[in-house]
């Protein structure tokens, strides 16, 4: 059974099937790899070396944007990534001005 999916030449990371201990051996599209840090299962794993400011590629697409240098092995995620989709979350934040957006603008203002 496969540890880790690669789709795509073009992806530099591969996302983990199983949670990845350091230290293991992952053979991935005729290169190794080794983990260098706890992988939770579904997070993704450099499979090549990601410059800061160089682009994410899962499944052939950019995902986002490497926020520090990232090396072969490490865990990718939201603590070295910063999304090119943007954040759903933050559509839902109440307006900067203090205003809910349930109520009424004050017409006194």
């Amino acid at each position: 059974m496969k540890t880790a999916l690669v789709i795509s030449d073009r992806d530099n990371v591969a996302t983990a099937l199983e949670a990845l201990e350091e230290g293991r051996i992952l053979a991935l599209g005729g290169t190794t790899v080794t983990v260098s840090q706890f992988v939770p299962r579904g997070h993704k794993i450099a499979v090549r070396p990601i410059r800061s400011g160089e682009a994410v590629i899962k499944y052939g697409s950019p995902i986002g944007v490497a926020t520090i240098d990232i090396a072969v092995g490490a865990h990718v995620h939201i603590h070295n990534v910063a999304s090119s989709r943007g954040r759903g979350d933050l559509a839902s934040q109440p307006p900067r001005d203090g205003a809910r957006l349930a109520e009424p603008a004050d017409e006194g203002q």
